[in-house]
């Protein structure tokens, strides 16, 4: 009953941009924090950026400086703006969303498939 979609992964050249986009659906009642994460083939899923309730960031060192994290809470979605992306960030890309169900009483995560980013030299 909740649905975690991720899009505008895609190839880019190092040095450039992409902004990836995260809509959470379904029988949400509240949303808490979202995040996003990345793994790399043959690497564990790393913790890249968050946004919580109020609005407070936190970033990987890796990511500092170069991506921006934030949200829409009309819209239930959060963004990851990458800028001077790197060979180094290729990774698959994963949303989590901590919410609240209607009608539960425990916050849950949920996530999404994935979208993969590619940085090529």
């Amino acid at each position: 009953q909740v649905q975690v979609v991720e899009s505008g992964g895609g190839l880019v050249q190092a040095g450039g941009s992409l902004r990836l986009s995260c809509a959470a659906s379904g029988s949400i009642f509240k949303i808490d924090h979202m995040a996003w994460y990345r793994q790399a083939p043959g690497k564990q899923r790393e913790l890249v950026a968050t946004i919580f309730s109020g609005g407070t960031t936190t970033y990987a060192d890796s990511a500092k400086g170069r991506f921006t994290i934030s949200r829409d809470n009309a819209n239930n979605t959060v963004y990851l703006q990458m800028n001077s992306l790197r060979q180094e960030d290729t990774a698959v890309y994963y949303c989590n969303v901590n919410a609240l169900r209607m009608r539960f009483r425990v916050y849950s995560d949920y996530w999404g498939q994935g979208t993969q980013v590619t940085v090529s030299s």
